[in-house]
């Protein structure tokens, strides 16, 4: 008799003892992205939004601030809906995070996205160019999402996009942000910048549940109150437009605190230990 192999296959393999293209692909969709792919994933993306024209980042920062007071809005429907409730604060934070779900699958440009995106290309190549493009991006983006929520504070107040009911929950909800004033804020800030970073970190290995991603650690931030600058902005200008709060005050007191606490906790932890951990991005 023959002892040549009679061609039957292998458990989970092919013919030839090979591995099955299925099987492969499976592993592959299984298998997790290693730090250093992370890192080049996101510096890839950070080289393309540094070369982006200023005006399709203001438009984009514009679109982002008026989409995430959504947060605000949503945050509030659900605290009117779970008044008296123990866990008032715990489910009203799942309409927190909604903003952030919009804008992060939408693309749109958030200034605490950038805090790690757009820092990774100039820490693993600074030169004088990047470090401009960065700087430009960051102001035009700051200031964008800074139109758009003001804009939306506006347009909600002055023309009643939403029932009375609403508008009085979102003006309590806001009035939460007084508590953010000065050195506060600030190391309330740093949370939410790291988390928010730890969210772009995620989103590559996510594979199709980036939005359980970006819903549970928004959501936490929100929880924990934490200080966002751009959702505080949404907040602190619901209270400058209905005639509470000083336009000067907040933005001197609330925003600049907790602007700075987002990047130290977004690009000072978060972006610093990201590239320390991938040498640069190298093996």
């Amino acid at each position: 008799m023959s002892n040549k192999p009679d061609g039957s296959a292998k458990p989970g393999g092919s013919i030839d003892g090979g591995t099955d293209q299925p099987d492969m692909e499976q592993a592959s969709e299984r298998q997790r992205l290693s730090a250093v792919t992370v890192f080049e994933t996101l510096r890839g993306e950070g080289e393309d939004e540094l070369e982006r024209p200023v005006v399709a980042l203001w438009w984009s920062g514009v679109a982002a601030g008026i989409a995430l007071p959504t947060s605000v809005l949503a945050e509030a429907v659900l605290y009117r809906a779970f008044a008296g409730n123990p866990a008032q604060e715990i489910i009203a934070a799942c309409g927190y995070a909604l903003g952030f779900v919009l804008v992060i699958l939408a693309r749109l440009q958030l200034f605490t996205e950038n805090t790690i995106s757009v820092v990774l290309p100039v820490l693993a190549e600074p030169t004088g160019d990047k470090l401009w493009r960065a700087a430009r991006l960051w102001a035009v983006v700051f200031v964008a999402n800074l139109a758009g929520t003001f804009a939306t504070a506006f347009i909600s107040l002055k023309l009643g996009t939403t029932s009375p009911e609403n508008t009085a929950a979102m003006l309590e909800v806001s009035r939460k942000v007084l508590e953010q004033a000065g050195w506060s804020g600030f190391f309330q800030a740093i949370p939410a910048g790291f988390y928010i970073a730890a969210i772009v970190w995620m989103l590559p290995s996510s594979k199709s549940f980036e939005f359980f991603t970006i819903l549970v650690f928004a959501w936490l931030i929100g929880a924990g109150a934490f200080a966002h600058v751009i959702v505080g902005s949404a907040e602190v200008f619901l209270l400058v437009v209905h005639g509470e709060l000083g336009l000067w005050s907040g933005f001197s007191t609330i925003l600049l605190p907790v602007l700075a606490g987002n990047v130290i906790g977004g690009t000072g932890l978060f972006a610093f230990l990201a590239y320390g951990q991938t040498e640069g991005g190298k093996d």
